[in-house]
């Protein structure tokens, strides 16, 4: 039963990284003033963040793999990136919600080693 809970938090894991490309893709589209704009931070936004992502934080691929607190930093920006993305789109509660997701998350992958 532990191994399917475990199993589940590492799913919930990779769902929160899509919900942060999505986040900042919406935070991207709705903050523009004019079209070009709202195309070039929807787009830009997420980019960014994958491109940080894929250096120091993808966990089978990083170019420079991040450990201790040089993860724990950078997943906090990563993540709390996504909350604030969605705070500063309007959409307060769902920040909220996103970012007592992956603390609830976090907390679980560190009792179990994840």
């Amino acid at each position: 039963m532990l191994s399917l809970a475990k199993n589940v938090n590492l799913l919930v894991m990779f769902l929160l990284e899509l919900g942060v490309l999505g986040s900042t893709a919406y935070w991207g589209f709705t903050v523009g003033s004019n079209w070009p704009l709202r195309l070039l931070l929807g787009l830009g936004a997420p980019a960014l963040f994958i491109a940080v992502w894929a250096v120091f934080g993808a966990a089978n691929g990083a170019m420079i793999p991040l450990t201790g607190f040089a993860r724990v930093a950078l997943e906090v920006l990563w993540f709390g990136g996504g909350a604030a993305a969605l705070v500063m789109a309007g959409r307060v509660a769902p920040g909220a919600v996103f970012a007592a997701v992956y603390v609830v998350n976090a907390v679980l992958r560190l009792v179990w080693n994840q």
